[in-house]
């Protein structure tokens, strides 16, 4: 793969940004576009290392040294059909994927990994910009029809997948437009919404149907549904946030992350009008958690002008390298400097918030909180507070964002649907005990990432075109049934 000796001879480059100062300035991209012999030098490091780990590290399946060899060899159409034949949606992937692929990059024992994410970001970027990527209808139709509810990235990939085999899909959106957490919940500035009307152009030309402003149940009676369609796939994510049940909770200014992100981003694509409620401009801003949620809103923050972001998370700070508990080709949980906290953050670890404290209107003014520490107590790490380290913070903006729950109930009671304890759908093959409702993406498996998202998607599309049909030419992963590309 690549060129030999390659990763000894190119050193691994990464995306570059503009300045701090430029990118502040708006909510667009801020990426910079790398020269074409920038992306060969990349695609030639990959190593002929024969056993790529990075197949195991990607929940998709990439064909990661096969595109990489076709990049450093210029042949552009080649890599684009090879990373299409196991990601939909690869201009997603490339712009907010953490690539745990990299992280089991067998070049990575010895040196920075292979870039990657880039490689897979500008292939799809060049096959738009060439005019390939282009809708592939189905040539026949078949007799079945099936409803997707939702529309993030699992519901898009499924929706895509069965189309292309000629089944009727439509899409179910509760919001206003297509997307899911694509549109709502993540940032115009990591991916600027024409990138989603881009794709879904494609999708509406190959058949697939879209409803917007139609919430299952409420909207559309699930009865309705059930009788029309021969399957229902849920795909509407594991929405309900994680609280903070604890004194002033209430107060105005303590606001969940999610409904501030998803505000910010009808203010970008919508034009509605910028709350005052979720607005940082001028505030003390203080970030709960310290995932990628957090990340985006601290950046959220800045370009409102914040007076200033802080961040707080409960855990350790964690080391700067691997630890021996966390080896390759492992996930690595190391500390991770996102370009949002590049921009003007003050982070702290081990660190509890332990009440809100307001004013007599019930306004936020200040977050009390208390340090911590974290001591192995057998197998487990227990979290002990530690004496006379109370403090309190000047705060007039806390957003939690604490992550996820699980998904809403609602449906699962109108279908009939069986939950495991953690009030998730029990499924097998994807099937719930409704066997005319399947269910894949965090709905399904959890919070997770938008490549496990996407994975979900083309693996219950999969079962539901064997389940329809008695077999099916869907590639699956899980079944190695993987694509060939020539």
């Amino acid at each position: 793969m690549g060129k030999l000796k390659g990763f000894i001879e190119y050193n691994r480059t990464d995306e570059k940004y503009l300045s701090v100062t430029e990118r502040l300035k708006n909510y667009k991209e801020f990426t910079i576009t790398p020269d074409q012999s920038e992306m060969v030098e990349q695609g030639g490091r990959c190593m002929d290392c024969g056993v790529p780990f990075c197949h195991s590290g990607c929940p998709l399946g990439n064909l990661i040294p096969d595109f990489n060899d076709a990049v450093y060899r210029k042949e552009w159409k080649l890599a684009l059909d090879i990373l299409h034949s196991t990601n939909n949606f690869p201009e997603f992937t490339g712009r907010l994927c953490p690539a745990p692929c990299e992280s089991a990059c067998v070049l990575g024992l010895i040196n920075p990994p292979v870039s990657i994410e880039m490689i897979e970001k500008y292939i799809v970027e060049r096959g738009f910009e060439e005019g390939w990527i282009k809708a592939k209808a189905p040539t026949k139709r078949t007799n079945k029809k099936i409803a997707v509810v939702g529309s993030g990235p699992a519901g898009l990939a499924a929706a895509q997948q069965l189309n292309s085999v000629g089944h009727t899909v439509e899409v179910f959106e509760r919001d206003e437009k297509i997307g899911g957490l694509l549109r709502y919940g993540i940032p115009d500035f990591k991916l600027e919404k024409s990138i989603i009307d881009r794709r879904l152009t494609i999708l509406e030309e190959e058949g697939v149907i879209f409803h917007v402003s139609k919430e299952v149940g409420t909207d559309i009676p699930v009865s309705e549904l059930e009788k029309e369609f021969d399957i229902i796939l849920l795909t509407g994510g594991a929405t309900i946030r994680r609280k903070l049940p604890i004194k002033g909770h209430d107060l105005k200014g303590v606001v969940q992350a999610m409904d501030f992100l998803k505000h910010q981003n009808e203010v970008v694509d919508l034009k509605i009008d910028q709350q005052k409620n979720y607005s940082a401009t001028s505030k003390n801003v203080i970030v709960i958690g310290g995932g990628d949620t957090g990340s985006d809103c601290i950046g959220t923050s800045n370009r409102h002008k914040a007076k200033s972001v802080t961040n707080f998370e409960i855990l350790d700070k964690p080391s700067t390298d691997r630890t021996e508990e966390n080896p390759w080709p492992y996930w690595p949980f190391t500390l991770k400097t996102s370009s949002s906290h590049e921009e003007g953050i003050e982070r702290k670890w081990s660190i509890m918030t332990k009440e809100f404290i307001g004013d007599k209107n019930k306004n936020l003014t200040g977050i009390k909180t208390v340090a911590v520490d974290w001591k192995i107590d057998g197998d487990r790490r227990k979290l002990i507070e530690i004496e006379d380290s109370e403090k309190v913070w000047p705060c007039e903006l806390a957003l939690l964002a604490l992550g996820f729950t699980g998904p809403e109930q609602d449906l699962f009671s109108s279908l009939n649907i069986d939950l495991d304890q953690t009030l998730k759908p029990l499924t097998k093959n994807y099937k719930t005990s409704n066997p005319k409702v399947f269910a894949a993406g965090d709905l399904r498996r959890g919070q997770s990432l938008i490549v496990w998202a996407i994975s979900e998607g083309r693996e219950a599309a999969y079962h539901i075109d064997k389940q329809l049909m008695g077999n099916t030419n869907l590639p699956s992963k899980i079944d190695g049934d993987l694509p060939s590309v020539k």
